[in-house]
């Protein structure tokens, strides 16, 4: 049907779908990888903002520009979801810090590196501080549950016990260094301070948020790093 002078686009009979953006849905809609990277997205950003109990599985399914029937498809329940929000984010920190390198770095520069980029990681992804935090009220409950947490994070610490080991036979670490430990140190001087910004900035009378403070705390983790574990 040819369309009339001053008329919109064809109507899809009975949708109310502009029959052009229909192919264009109904191709989004059998796009399965599309839809679970949305809803995975989406559950993020609000697991991060409510919590678990404060999430809504109506309002993720509103991000995602979804149904709920393909939430609980691709994921189960809302449990399944906050689960695999978990693994997610904490793949992306490992996944990134491969491209590291740390095998073929220089011991120091490794370290340096790794303390920098955990910093900046925090920095640019608040949703993962939060999520730990609600994950850490829950003691673990769900995280707990993985199969998949336990292998990444063993792959990581290997190679940084590979870094430190190096940094041992060169003269330049102490020996018998603990890689948790010292990832433990990295982790929790760019976590407290993160997490505490606004109390210690009211409380100091310091802005801890502002460029010049931020690029200070990632050199000051540097060097407590390096010096906690340099021979």
């Amino acid at each position: 049907m040819a369309t009339k002078a001053g008329q919109g686009p064809e109507k899809s009979a009975g949708t109310g779908i502009d029959a052009a953006q229909a192919p264009r849905r109904n191709r989004s809609a059998r796009n399965p990888q599309r839809t679970h990277a949305a809803i995975l997205d989406a559950a993020t950003a609000e697991f991060a903002a409510h919590g678990f109990g404060g999430a809504r599985v109506d309002a993720i399914a509103a991000r995602a520009q979804t149904n709920k029937r393909m939430l609980y498809h691709y994921f189960g329940d809302k449990e399944g979801l906050y689960l695999a929000v978990l693994e997610a984010t904490y793949a992306q920190i490992r996944s990134a810090e491969k491209n590291l390198d740390l095998a073929n770095r220089n011991p120091e520069q490794g370290m340096r590196e790794l303390a920098l980029f955990t910093w900046h990681h925090f920095l640019d992804h608040p949703e993962f501080l939060s999520l730990l935090v609600t994950e850490n009220l829950h003691q673990a409950r769900y995280l707990k549950r993985s199969e998949k947490i336990l292998a990444m994070h063993s792959h990581f610490i290997a190679e940084l016990a590979g870094v430190l080991r190096r940094g041992e036979a060169a003269g330049v670490f102490r020996p018998s260094v603990d890689p948790v430990s010292v990832y433990l140190t990295v982790a929790a001087l760019g976590f407290f301070y993160l997490s505490n910004r606004h109390t210690l900035s009211t409380i100091f009378a310091r802005k801890l948020t502002a460029p010049e403070a931020l690029k200070a705390w990632g050199e000051h983790i540097v060097s407590v790093t390096l010096a906690s574990i340099r021979a």
